[in-house]
């Protein structure tokens, strides 16, 4: 009996220790994978606790939340509840794997353990294939910060941000490779490697077009703008595909249509294809629609004009092709002339004026409108307000506007005060912002308040040549803001005193004993501050003798009678803008006294010793509207001038046919005609077309005398001296050609060197010039250009043959640093010889030019 006791005992501590051995308690278990929890039989359990295994970069009181189980709460187990925390957590993407554990049940109590494998983090992204600066600008667009988590999303955005650039750049079909490896010098980090081969830059072979039977294929493809398909007269072949410009130029296609009256007019489906390893073709069904007509017009809400008048400002008829685009345009602007309704109102004071077509019947082909207008009232301007102006004082930049208190206001009246800030040089052209503010219904006033960005004005010129055996150093210095009211104000100073928009430049440059020439300048805009009266002030000095090269001494020395010239003058100019024929005009008058002094100094001038006098009164009168200095986009600048001297063969007794030469020219005496004229047109986005004429005419008094020596026109090469102190010309650029080699055709052999020397009394040059911009800020503008030009020069008028020139061709760039000023490079390739000169004398390939008075011309 005892015995069966025992066996009874043992067989029930076996059974309860298997039992126990069993519960979760004592080990863990899967609640959504284990045959402890069924499906079929759940049970409820309150969460006594959760634990978080495995996580070593993320919180786990985070993921506890993301996972929703919250201690003391019911939770039914195994259920949808539980699955759904390894759910959530893995939509995190941060995980490799989540297991949900039970770790110990009590009664109706369970605790459990959220068991995560974390993905690996990215140590770097190594990218191959793309040159230094692509790769640079790849992981800018991507975050390539490491720590962050390595899964698919990772590396498909890395995959899509290369495919994305390098579609901006052409390369269409790019073959990319990511791989992944352990980084061994990091525990759970990886490196993402990129392998890219961009293929070629993919170009447009054709674009075809279905469904168009009013207009042709040429045409559809001309109206397509900014893609280029292959053709015959494409001398550097198609153009590169790029998406954003293929977007926009199917809205321009469209509008195009549209504007020819088919309004429905659109692309039903477009696609493109490849059509080898370096070109695509493009196919278009496009949906033209019925042709519109206008119909009735009628206008609701205007008092100011009745319909009649209103109808001759639109322009528009009944009958007219109805274009969307151009009845915006005469009803909204802007349009060059300001002829556009809106303008009409704008520029009478109605600043809240609105305006907005309404199709009010379209039947058949033809469309009736009602243009309903909201003319609001007239507002009178209260205050003018300017801001940004650190240096620059109110006054100099209130004065030049044409938005006063006390007037109406005027859009035109405000678009001409932004060109006159603009035109001051001190402010960023692109930054100079107007806006009404503080708009007064009630008493029909508003405030304008214009935001300017000051920049650097002042330029220096530091520079040093070698050239005819010499050093030849440069140092010039400009201040386009000087102050003369704040000249002696001690706390002014820094390092000058500023903010008056004066100009002072002063210009050094000197070789030594051998050649030394210095001058100065002054203006003042605005003379006394209350009228735009402008007063300029100019003289220079210049010292030149003739020295050779000792090799004994290995010094310079002059010669036994030293050949010298000694020159200097001094130009006072006043001037004043005109009212009319219109505010653009502005006339100058300058009074100038120059002096030669020879010395032995033959080859240059007519004569080698003595002295001359030019004094000469210059009567200029110029027009200027174009919109900019630096990059003008539309106006012109038109420049009519005449220089006189006093004639003196007509008052002395000199026989001018025995006198020697250098009484002949003592006193000198001419009549000079210039005429120039620049034109700026936009052509096509920021293309702009620069056209240009000159033409000028030296003249005598008598026929005794003969024409000037000084004075005269030599044209060829870069034009940066602007007058030939040494030899009393003025110098014409033309590029292509060395500087003053384009002589008459009719020059003998034995005064080549004299017309090269001293140049030429009639000349006549053209230009046509593409720019375009690359860069326009206020720290730099730069700019490139395509030009052609044409030019020649004459000894009398019987000769003068306007369409028998000299060509060139050629490219070349501007950039614009405000301390320099402008810095120009250009290519020029002449096509017509100059007889008589050897090439290699008259040609000049490249120009270089620096050019610190942005001022005019």
């Amino acid at each position: 009996m005892k015995h069966i006791v025992k066996i009874i005992f043992l067989i029930s501590f076996l059974t309860f220790h298997f039992a126990y051995a069993q519960l979760p308690g004592n080990r863990p278990v899967n609640v959504n994978n284990s045959e402890e929890f069924s499906y079929a039989e759940p049970k409820n359990y309150v969460i006594g606790g959760v634990t978080v295994s495995g996580a070593q970069y993320l919180e786990s009181e985070v993921l506890i939340t993301i996972s929703k189980l919250i201690v003391g709460n019911y939770i039914e187990v195994p259920s949808e509840q539980t699955a759904n925390v390894i759910k959530d957590l893995m939509s995190q993407n941060l995980f490799e794997d989540v297991q949900l554990y039970a770790t110990d049940i009590q009664d109706e109590t369970i605790f459990l353990e959220i068991r995560v494998q974390e993905r690996p983090r990215l140590t770097r992204i190594d990218i191959t294939g793309l040159s230094k600066s692509q790769t640079e600008e790849i992981k800018k667009r991507l975050n390539t910060s490491s720590g962050r988590i390595v899964n698919d999303n990772l590396l498909l955005s890395t995959k899509t941000t290369i495919e994305k650039f390098l579609r901006e750049k052409s390369f269409l079909y790019p073959d990319i490779t990511i791989t992944t490896s352990k980084d061994s010098s990091q525990a759970n980090n990886e490196i993402v490697s990129v392998k890219v081969d961009r293929n070629k830059k993919i170009k447009v072979n054709s674009v075809d077009f279905e469904g168009n039977e009013v207009f042709t294929d040429k045409q559809l493809r001309k109206f397509l703008k900014g893609v280029k398909p292959r053709a015959w007269y494409r001398v550097f072949g198609p153009g590169k595909f790029k998406e954003d410009k293929y977007e926009e130029a199917k809205e321009k296609m469209i509008a195009k249509m549209q504007d020819k009256g088919y309004r429905d007019a659109n692309i039903i489906l477009d696609s493109t294809y490849r059509h080898d390893n370096n070109e695509i073709g493009i196919h278009m069904d496009v949906y033209e629609g019925p042709k519109y007509f206008l119909g009735n017009i009628a206008w609701s809400g205007n008092a100011k004009f009745t319909d009649s008048v209103l109808n001759i400002i639109l322009g528009m008829k009944k009958g007219d092709v109805y274009s969307e685009e151009k009845l915006n345009s005469k009803l909204t602007g802007p349009t060059r002339n300001s002829d556009d309704l809106a303008a009409v109102y704008q520029n009478d004071g109605y600043l809240t004026f609105n305006i907005q077509p309404v199709i009010k019947r379209i039947y058949q082909d033809t469309i009736d409108l009602e243009i309903q207008m909201s003319e609001g009232k007239q507002y009178t301007i209260n205050n003018v307000i300017l801001k940004g102006n650190d240096v620059t004082n109110d006054r100099v930049v209130l004065r030049s506007i044409y938005t006063k208190p006390g007037q109406k206001y005027s859009r035109e009246l405000l678009v001409r005060s932004v060109r006159e800030i603009s035109q001051l040089g001190m402010f960023d052209e692109q930054k100079v912002q107007p806006a009404p503010i503080n708009l007064n219904y009630e008493e029909g006033t508003t405030d304008i308040e214009f935001s300017v960005a000051e920049k650097p004005s002042d330029q220096v010129e530091l520079s040093g040549g070698y050239g005819a055996g010499q050093v030849i150093g440069t140092l010039g210095l400009t201040f386009n803001n000087f102050s003369t009211s704040n000249f002696f104000k001690k706390d002014a100073w820094k390092p000058l005193p500023r903010g008056d928009g004066q100009k002072l430049s002063i210009r050094g440059q000197t070789s030594g004993k051998r050649y030394q020439s210095y001058s100065f300048s002054f203006s003042e805009p605005w003379l006394g501050g209350k009228k735009p009266i402008y007063f300029g002030l100019s003289a220079y000095i210049s010292n030149s003798q003739q020295q050779y090269y000792n090799y004994q001494t290995q010094r310079y020395q002059g010669y036994e009678n030293n050949p010298k010239i000694q020159m200097h003058g001094v130009t006072a100019t006043l001037g004043k803008r005109l009212q009319w024929p219109d505010n653009y005009f502005q006339i100058n008058s300058s009074l100038s006294y120059q002096r030669y002094y020879l010395e032995n100094y033959g080859g240059y001038f007519i004569f080698s010793d003595g002295e001359a006098y030019n004094i000469n009164f210059t009567q200029e009168i110029s027009r200027n509207s174009i919109d900019a200095p630096i990059y003008p986009t539309s106006g012109s600048h038109l420049k009519l001038s005449v220089s006189l001297t006093p004639p003196y063969s007509l008052m002395n007794n000199i026989n001018y046919s025995t006198a020697e030469q250098n009484l002949k020219f003592k006193w000198t005496e001419y009549h000079k005609w210039k005429f120039d004229s620049q034109w700026y047109t936009k052509i096509a986005g920021k293309l702009v077309l620069k056209t240009q004429a000159q033409f000028g005419y030296l003249g005598s008094y008598s026929n005794e005398t003969g024409v000037s020596p000084f004075e005269r026109f030599k044209l060829g090469g870069d034009g940066m001296q602007g007058f030939d102190f040494l030899q009393g010309s003025e110098i014409i650029a033309m590029r292509g050609y060395s500087n003053g080699n384009v002589i008459p055709a009719s020059t003998g052999s034995n005064m080549q060197s004299y017309a090269v020397n001293s140049g030429s009394p009639i000349y006549a040059k053209y230009q046509i010039e593409l720019r375009h911009p690359i860069l326009l800020n206020d720290q730099a503008t730069v700019f490139g250009l395509a030009f052609a030009e044409a030019g020649n020069t004459w000894n009398k008028f019987s000769e003068v043959n306007p369409f028998k020139v000299r060509r060139a061709v050629g490219v070349g760039a501007r950039i614009f640093l405000p301390i320099f000023g402008m810095l120009g490079i250009d290519y020029g390739h002449a096509l017509d010889p100059i007889p008589g000169i050897p090439s290699s004398q008259w040609k000049q390939n490249f120009t270089f030019s620096i050019i610190q008075n942005m001022g005019g011309f």
